[in-house]
Parts: C-alpha cells; sequence; structure tokens
C-alpha cells in the first residue's frame, strides 16, 4: 500500500512538471512569433528604405504635351523640351487617360509612364474666331495670332465651347488651350443684379416715372398688345438733367419692377455698366469690353428674362466723334455701340437706358430714333417735389422732438418753404443786357435733400447723447439747410459762364448766352448793377 501511495505522488509531480514545462514552451513560442514579425518589419522597413534610396538615384523626371494617341502602335506624340517627339506608352498607362493637350511624365527611357492631369498656369490668350473641328485662332498680348487646339475638357462633357472675346489658357509652343479664364476687370465693370430700389423710393418724380413705365415695362407687361399693333418696343432710353436729381434711382426701379411684374424675384437682370471704367490704353480693348457685355445680355434675354443694360455717366465713353475734345478714341468706340444696338432689334428682351448730365456731348447718332428712342429729362424738384423727397428720408420710425413730434408733415412743409425762400446766389447776365437772379432753391436736387436730412440727423444724435434733444428738431433741419448752401458758396465757377446753362433748369435761359456769373451769397441781389 505505502508502495502505491509513493507511485501516486510521483505521477503527480511528473503532471505538474510536464504541465510547467508545456506552459514555458507557449511562452517561448509565442515570443519567437513576435520576434519574427519583428525581423519581418524590420526586413519590410530596410527593403523600402533601400527602394527609397534607389528612387532617389534615379534621374530626374521629364514633362510633356501630349498631341496624339496611337493605340494600336502604343506609341504617342509627344512636345516636350521644346520639340515633338514619337515615345512609347508604358503598359501600366490606361489608354482612357491619354486626352490630347494632358500632361505626362516621362520615364528614364523616354517613354510615357504617368498621365498628370491638365496645365493650371502658363500665357493669356483671346480668341479671335471658331475654326471648327477644335480648332481656333486666339491673338496673344502682342495681337500676334496663332491656331491652337482645344484640349480635353473644353467644349466636352456640357461644358461651353469657348467663343470670341474668351480670354484663354495656352501653351502656344505645343499648341493647346486649356482653359476660359474669366476676366475679374469685366465681371467688375458689368455687375448683374437685381435691385431692391422701388418706385416708392423716388419722390418728386411722378411723370418722369410714367414715362418710363410706358416706353420700357409696357412692352415687356403687355407684349400681346404690341404684336397686336404690330408696335416695335424702344431699344434705348435716355435718361438725362442735372446731377443728383434721381436718374440712376429710375433705372433701377426700372429693373425692380419688371422683376415684380413678370414672374417675382429673379425674373429680370439689370446689368450696370460703370462707363469710365471701361476705357483701356490699349487699341481695341474697350471695343472688346462692349462686346463682352452685350454678348452677357444676349445670352441673358434668351432665357426669355428682360435684361436692362445699364450706362451711367454716358457721355464720359460715347462723346461726339472728330470733337477733338479728347484722344478721339470715340471712332471706333461710338460705332461699336451703334453696331451693338443695331443688333438687339432682334431680341425683345433687352432695353439700353442711359443716364447722363452733358447730354449735349453725347454722339448724336447714338441718340437718333431707332437707337436710344425715348428720351426723358429729370428736372430739379421744385416745392412739392422737395415735399415728396423729404417725406422718403423723414418717416413716422424717425425720431422727431418738439411741436412737430406728432406733426411729421408740418416738419416737412415748413422745412421745405425754408429752403425755397427767397434766398439770392448767384446772378446771371446774358448777351441781351437782361440779368436774371438764382436763388439757393434754384440747384436744389435729391441728392442734396437727403444730405440735408443726413446732416440733421447727425445732430440730432449729437444733441440726444448730450441730452439736450430726443429726436429731430426743425432747428436741426434748418441748420442742416445752412450748412448745405454755406459749403455751395465757393462752388461757381464764374471763369467760365456757359457752363451754368446746364445746371439750370430747363427754360430759365431761353436761348440766351450767358456772358458772366456774379456770386450774390450775403450780399444784394442788385450789388454792382
Amino acid at each position: 500500500m505505502e508502495h502505491s501511495g509513493a507511485e501516486a505522488t510521483g505521477v503527480q509531480e511528473l503532471k505538474s512538471e510536464l504541465a510547467r514545462a508545456n506552459m514555458a514552451q507557449a511562452r517561448l513560442s509565442e515570443r519567437n512569433t513576435k520576434l519574427a514579425e519583428l525581423l519581418k518589419a524590420t526586413r519590410d522597413k530596410l527593403q523600402l528604405l533601400q527602394q527609397q534610396l534607389e528612387e532617389l538615384a534615379e534621374p530626374p523626371s521629364t514633362y510633356g504635351i501630349l498631341l496624339e494617341w496611337h493605340s494600336r502602335a502604343g506609341t504617342a506624340e509627344v512636345f516636350t523640351a521644346n520639340r515633338r517627339m514619337r515615345l512609347r506608352v508604358s503598359p501600366q498607362v490606361e489608354g482612357a487617360q491619354l486626352i490630347p493637350g494632358v500632361q505626362v511624365r516621362l520615364g528614364e527611357a523616354s517613354q510615357v509612364v504617368e498621365v498628370c492631369g491638365f496645365v493650371h498656369t502658363g500665357e493669356l490668350a483671346t480668341l479671335v474666331e471658331d475654326l471648327g473641328d477644335r480648332r481656333v485662332l486666339v491673338a496673344d498680348h502682342n495681337g500676334e495670332e496663332h491656331v491652337v487646339a482645344l484640349a480635353g475638357p473644353l467644349g466636352t462633357d456640357g461644358t461651353r465651347r469657348p467663343r470670341a472675346g474668351d480670354t484663354l489658357l495656352v501653351d502656344l509652343r505645343a499648341g493647346f488651350c486649356f482653359e476660359v479664364i474669366p476676366k475679374t476687370e469685366v465681371a467688375k465693370l458689368a455687375l448683374e443684379e437685381i435691385p431692391d430700389v422701388t418706385y416708392q423710393h423716388i419722390g418728386g418724380l411722378d411723370a418722369q416715372i410714367e414715362q418710363i413705365q410706358d416706353a420700357v415695362e409696357l412692352p415687356f407687361s403687355h407684349p400681346e398688345l404690341y404684336r397686336e399693333y404690330s408696335l416695335r418696343p424702344p431699344k434705348g432710353v435716355l435718361l438725362y438733367g442735372p446731377p443728383g436729381c434721381g436718374k440712376t434711382l429710375i433705372a433701377k426701379a426700372v429693373a425692380h419692377s419688371l422683376s415684380q411684374r413678370i414672374g417675382g424675384s429673379g425674373a429680370s437682370y439689370f446689368i450696370n455698366v460703370k462707363g469710365p471704367e471701361l476705357l483701356n490704353k490699349f487699341v481695341g480693348e474697350t471695343e472688346r469690353r462692349i462686346r463682352l457685355i452685350f454678348e452677357r445680355a444676349r445670352e441673358l434675354a434668351e432665357e426669355g428674362r428682360p435684361v436692362i443694360v445699364f450706362f451711367d455717366e454716358m457721355e464720359s465713353i460715347f462723346r461726339t466723334r472728330g470733337s477733338g475734345v479728347s484722344s478721339d478714341m470715340e471712332t471706333t468706340v461710338v460705332p461699336q455701340l451703334l453696331a451693338e444696338l443695331d443688333g438687339v432689334e432682334s431680341l425683345s428682351n433687352v432695353i439700353v437706358v442711359g443716364a447722363t448730365n452733358r447730354e449735349e456731348l453725347i454722339d448724336p447718332a447714338i441718340l437718333r430714333p431707332g437707337r436710344l428712342d425715348v428720351k426723358i429729362r429729370v428736372e430739379r424738384p421744385d416745392q412739392a417735389a422737395a415735399r415728396d423727397i423729404l417725406s422718403k428720408h423723414l418717416d413716422q420710425s424717425i425720431p422727431v422732438d418738439g411741436a412737430y413730434a406728432d406733426d411729421l408733415p408740418g416738419l416737412i412743409e415748413q422745412v421745405a418753404a425754408y429752403l425755397f425762400a427767397d434766398n439770392p446766389f448767384v446772378r446771371l447776365r446774358f448777351d441781351d443786357g437782361r440779368c436774371q437772379v438764382l436763388h439757393y432753391r434754384d440747384f436744389a436736387s435729391g441728392a442734396m435733400l437727403a444730405n440735408i436730412v443726413d446732416r440733421a440727423k447727425k445732430s440730432a444724435i449729437k444733441d440726444q447723447i448730450r441730452g439736450s434733444s430726443s429726436g429731430i428738431s426743425f432747428e436741426h433741419l434748418r441748420d442742416a439747410v445752412d450748412a448745405e448752401n454755406r459749403e455751395n458758396e465757393d462752388l461757381p465757377n464764374t471763369a467760365n459762364p456757359e457752363q451754368w446753362g446746364r445746371l439750370l433748369t430747363k427754360g430759365m435761359t431761353r436761348g440766351r448766352r450767358i456772358i458772366a456769373v456774379d456770386v450774390l451769397a450775403g450780399k444784394d441781389p442788385c450789388y454792382g448793377q
């Protein structure tokens, strides 16, 4: 029995030793596996470093422009290093990526090994004519003309094909154009917008608003009646008159009104052309910009929406030809506008609106019927119109102090009466020996009235900060009128009396010529007679 017990104890010890040995073997096996993985990772890293070292030792790559791809032969025509070469194409390069005009990378053996996309930088040229068959005629900055091909992305996959006047990114040596580059100055010159100015924002010009509504809005709102009477809508409207009287506001209000009448917001376009910025010292550049503006107007009109092309300060670029007043660049700029105006004839959705305070300087060919058909004079406001304008700037939302807090119309009436009271400013002497005294009221304008209200608001704010006022009072407005008049006292130009005729209300000169101007501010009207 004792012998059997000893044997059992020995067997148990052997089993324990065996279990410990198995555990130690498992740990060693796991460690060996980790070491093997570490060795493999180290070997891979060494191989990668070796590969990178070998790549650094390779010669630099050469790039070129793909001209043509011969799929059957596995070769390509490539322009590289200022020469045309026929090279082999690596089998690893997909044939679908080999589009004419794409940039490719060449290997050590001068084979095409990679497609790198299209060029994004380079020279600029202007498209002169589309020759068809994906070829175009372009002119560089020196005026030299070149025939180049359209690269893959141009005019494909639904993109717009370049047209005359577009600025293109080109590689003239390779003979490809890659992209249409928008000219930022044209975007600044022609601002497409729908102004938020309405007729309710304009005061004292009811007759002029009615005229332009009849000329511009009726053809768009009742086209069937115009067709029934075989009446063509006018192609252009000229708004002329003294500065600051609302010509630009009327043009913006027309665009807004058309948008509301014909289908809500976004239904019309207002292209505001900044006239003086059209001028460019390079021959033909001003004409090109005018052409681009009208091309854009035609594109928008094709959508069936009315388009208003507004030229502010029109006399700055469309002066009478051959006058010798300037460099006579009008000899080419004016004919360009005339050609565009005649071209608008086939489009029923485009109308040109011009604004000027020097209508006598505009070329007569532009003003003849058939081009700018309707001419509307915007006069200086009289006392009733001044009340209407002041009411646009002084409404119930503006704090009013004093006795007029509950009588805003009475305040406006008193300010208008003060502004239009007798207050001699200058005396004009005519060639017939007679003279005429002009008062400050004769030089009032909508811009002047708006500035008077702004002055009064500023004074009211300062007084409210000091605690001496709680709103605009008559005293604030009266002081603003006096301040505005004082600032204008130094403005009369007595050395050039002939210029005064265009500052006055129509009919004041009655065909007489002004030969002298006497400043009467603060003097007796009969002083010096």
